[in-house]
């Protein structure tokens, strides 16, 4: 996120952008199937986080629960979080072993920009257990993990 006008601009601070992040998480978003948090608010680098996803309507995903983990290393958000799913699922961006949302099959990490956020990334992946070649996966049973 960058601030100013004039041909200038100002670089939010890491820690500053993250803050910014948990105060709109916790004040949830949208129509609230998308959220998250910091996993440990003891965690001065804000590094551990967990996002929630309800499924999308008319999909096999409607109604889930997915829980995530998003990791923002010390780079971020010059370079994108890791995202990885806590809630077994399947879709084609996520590897089926370890849940991890691999960057190469999902445009958003894939394309990574500076302006972009951990709410941008789950509402991406909700909007992708809809598209054509997710929505109707036979899915994991309710209630497993990876």
């Amino acid at each position: 996120m960058t601030l100013g006008s004039g041909g200038s601009s100002v670089v939010v601070p890491r820690n500053f952008r993250l803050l910014e992040e948990l105060e709109r998480g916790e004040k949830g978003i949208g129509d609230g199937t998308v959220s998250y948090g910091m996993d440990d608010g003891d965690d001065i680098y804000m590094r551990s986080w967990t996002g929630t996803v309800i499924g999308p309507h008319n999909t096999v995903h409607e109604g889930r629960i997915y829980q995530l983990k998003l990791f923002c290393d010390k780079d971020y958000p010059e370079k994108p979080p890791s995202v990885r799913f806590h809630s077994r699922i399947n879709m084609t961006c996520v590897n089926h072993e370890t849940g991890v949302v691999e960057p190469k099959k999902f445009g958003l990490l894939a394309n990574w920009q500076r302006e972009y956020t951990m709410e941008d990334v789950l509402t991406q992946l909700k909007k992708e257990m809809a598209a054509p070649q997710n929505r109707k996966l036979v899915q994991p049973p309710e209630g497993t993990y990876f």
